[in-house]
Order: C-alpha cells, then structure tokens, then sequence
C-alpha cells in the first residue's frame, strides 16, 4: 500500500510543480510606435499679386564675421484678409557656399496666387 501512494502523490507533485502538462501559452508582445504626424502646413490663395516689394534698409549683421550670417529680405504676406509686411531678418547661412534662392508668390491657373517659400541652394 506504500507504495501506491507514492506512486500516486508524484503526478500530483509534478502537476503542481508545473512539470506535468503543456507548457503555458505566453503572449508575445509587440510594441508598434507609429510615424510621427507632420503638421500640415496650411496653404493660403491670395486674390490679388502683392503689392510692390518695400525698400528695406539692411542693419549691419549682429556680431558674427562676415559670410556667417545672411540678410534674408522681408516680403509681403496675405493674412487671408489683407497684405502684411514680414521685415527681412538675419539668418544662419548654413555653409559658406550655400546661396539664398528667395521667395516670391506664383500666380495659379485658377487666378489666385501662392506663397512659394524661399530655400538655400549648395
């Protein structure tokens, strides 16, 4: 009789141990980060062509030596009412190279005009 309770108490042990049975299932976890959102940059349609560039006067550059810094012009800018001045401003060139291809408002097909922003080239 001994023995048989021996005999029956080890798949119990095993059972409780986790020894006996199918191994249990685990989830596998993957984490997907999505793509940053690009904020949409809004496009605005002037119904006229801006008026005639201001003459600005060009400060001297702030303490940088010279071909570090770029004036970069002010331009006229359409609010989605009327024109407003944007004054031209100092700017980090990004290379010694590198030259300032200006903004400038393209008319569309469909009449109205579009800001097209300015860019460094080499």
């Amino acid at each position: 009789m001994e023995f048989r309770r021996i005999y029956l108490s080890v798949p119990a042990i095993a059972l409780v141990a986790g020894l006996a049975g199918p191994a249990p299932v685990r989830a596998q976890v993957q984490v997907i980060t999505p793509a940053p959102v690009q904020p949409q940059t809004q496009v605005l349609i002037a119904p006229t062509a801006p008026p005639a560039p201001r003459v600005e006067t060009v400060p001297p550059p702030p303490g940088s030596g010279p071909g570090v810094m770029y004036w970069r012009p002010g331009h006229w800018a359409w609010n989605g009412a009327t024109w407003v001045w944007q004054s031209g401003v100092y700017v980090d060139r990004p290379s010694p190279a590198a030259v300032w291809s200006p903004g400038h408002w393209e008319q569309q097909p469909s009449g109205g005009y579009v800001w097209v922003d300015g860019h460094w080239q080499g």
